[in-house]
C-alpha cells in the first residue's frame, strides 16, 4: 500500500502533502468539488476566531496558560453563576467552582513555598570564619 498525497501544487511548486479524499486526487481543502464547503468552513472559522477575541477582551481573559488566567476564568464563572436564579444546579456549580478555586489557591501556595525554599537554598550561608 502506498501513501497517497494531495496532487495540489503550492505556489512554490511543492505538493500539498495532505492525504487525498478516498476516491480523488485532492484533499478536502483543494478538491474543486468541495470548494463551496471549504469556503463556508473558512468563513465560520474566521467568525469564531473574531468572536473568541471579542469575548476574551470583554472578560479580560487571556487563556489557560497561567494560574492568574485560570483564576480569572473561575471568577467569571462564579459571577455569572451567582447571577442565575437560585436552584440546586446553581448551588452545585458554585460548590464545584469553590472546590476548583481552593485547589488553584493551594497549588499557588505550594508553588510560592517551593520557590521561597529554593531561593533560600541558593543563598550562600555565612558560617563562623567566613563563607562555606
Amino acid at each position: 500500500m502506498t501513501d497517497r498525497i494531495c496532487t495540489f501544487k503550492k505556489a512554490s511548486g511543492e505538493r500539498c502533502g495532505s492525504p487525498p479524499l478516498r476516491d480523488g486526487d485532492f484533499c478536502l481543502w483543494h478538491d474543486p468539488q468541495h470548494a463551496d464547503e471549504v469556503t463556508e468552513a473558512r468563513k465560520i472559522g474566521g467568525s469564531r476566531r473574531k468572536r473568541e477575541r471579542t469575548v476574551a477582551v470583554a472578560y479580560d481573559f487571556e487563556g489557560l496558560t497561567s494560574t492568574d488566567s485560570i483564576r480569572r476564568l473561575i471568577e467569571i464563572a462564579v459571577v455569572d453563576t451567582l447571577s442565575l436564579d437560585n436552584s440546586v444546579n446553581r448551588n452545585r456549580t458554585l460548590a464545584y467552582l469553590a472546590q476548583s478555586a481552593i485547589k488553584l489557591l493551594g497549588q499557588g501556595e505550594h508553588t510560592r513555598i517551593a520557590s521561597r525554599h529554593c531561593n533560600q537554598a541558593l543563598k550562600p550561608r555565612l558560617v563562623a570564619g567566613g563563607r562555606r
